[in-house]
């Protein structure tokens, strides 16, 4: 059974090197590969007397830092992306080594013994009645962060629906509904917020808010750019939606000096564009995101300093190319690794 997945970036055992990595754990170890599509994995930590040490401070200048330590005592470093990334991991980490401990299989709270549903509910037909073209929820068109999202409908609309369909007796019922139709695939999640709860991100896997979109998998939902016309105005060949736009600084490979550019990222093809913020429509280059993995640092001792905060961030491509980035606050910097996430994930 696989627990979680996802790209960390994990230390070299004979170096300091950190690498990405596709790590996949199960139920009684934790598998990492070079490449998500790869077979056979690079190398495996058994969890059975196993033990896990979060904050890990033995690398200052890397964030969301854990540290797996094997029976044998062989010390493993993993780097999330962010704080409820690195949080989501040593959770479930944690739970799987409780689970061998106790000769338990692990498992995800229950719905039914957590809220004791009756167990004569059927998701199915439950969601046939919510897709009911009379009676059902209604599919909108609703617009997110210069995305318009067609056919799907908010969070908030299905626990309403449930509650005034009086297929559960309060919201609190209706969330656990509704993760248990996420989990079994009647919902899918559409956009940034509900597709991070759906990952583990969040408290429950649905949310129960008027900004989290969620769609029928068999319905006509898609997904399009509403762009205003302060937005650049690029070629046909960049035929993405603008995720994210503003001004970083980068560091250069070759004199490791930071300049002041502005990037654009787009979701097909999944880039990173860079240009000269003084003008002009070519791009000085190009971060090709699919694959890679995204943290942050703070601080890098062998790169000339830039006078101000070091709110970096660094950028791991799949060829393990090193990019670094600054930010103009911490919060920017989330949101620059949250969206680069994203769009590595499920752009092309």
């Amino acid at each position: 059974m696989r627990i979680r997945e996802g790209y960390l970036v994990k230390k070299g055992s004979m170096f300091n090197t950190w690498k990405p990595m596709w790590v996949v754990l199960l139920e009684d170890g934790i598998e990492f590969y070079k490449r998500k599509a790869d077979n056979s994995p690079k190398g495996m930590v058994p969890l059975k007397g196993s033990s896990i040490n979060s904050p890990c401070q033995d690398f200052g200048k890397r964030m969301f830092v854990f540290k797996l330590t094997a029976a044998k005592q062989q010390d493993h470093f993993f780097q999330a992306a962010y704080l409820e990334e690195r949080d989501a991991w040593v959770r479930d980490i944690k739970k799987a080594i409780r689970c061998i401990e106790g000769g338990q299989r692990f498992a995800r709270k229950s719905t039914r013994k957590s809220i004791r549903l009756p167990e004569t509910i059927n998701l199915s037909a439950l969601y046939l009645s919510m897709k009911d073209p009379e009676k059902g929820i209604k599919e909108l068109k609703l617009e997110k962060d210069k995305k318009v999202f067609n056919h799907c409908f908010t969070g908030t609309s299905v626990i309403d629906w449930l509650v005034s369909s009086n297929s559960i007796r309060n919201r609190k019922e209706g969330l656990m509904l509704a993760s248990s139709l996420l989990s079994e695939g009647y919902l899918q999640p559409a956009g940034d917020t509900s597709k991070a709860a759906a990952e583990g991100l969040s408290d429950t896997p649905f949310l129960d808010l008027s900004d989290a979109y969620y769609y029928f998998p068999d319905s006509g939902f898609f997904c399009e750019g509403n762009s205003s016309d302060d937005d650049v105005v690029l070629k046909e060949e960049f035929r993405g939606i603008i995720v994210k736009q503003g001004c970083l600084l980068k560091q250069g490979h070759r004199r490791k000096n930071w300049k002041v550019r502005k990037f654009v990222l787009r979701d097909d093809p999944a880039y990173l564009h860079y240009y000269d913020p003084a003008g002009g429509e070519e791009p000085l280059g190009a971060i090709h995101l699919r694959g890679c993995v995204v943290t942050a640092v703070e601080d890098m001792p062998d790169s000339k300093k830039y006078d101000g905060d070091n709110i970096l961030f660094e950028i791991i491509t799949a060829d393990e190319i090193h990019y670094y980035l600054q930010a103009a606050s911490s919060t920017e910097r989330t949101e620059w690794i949250k969206a680069i996430q994203a769009v590595a994930r499920t752009g092309k």
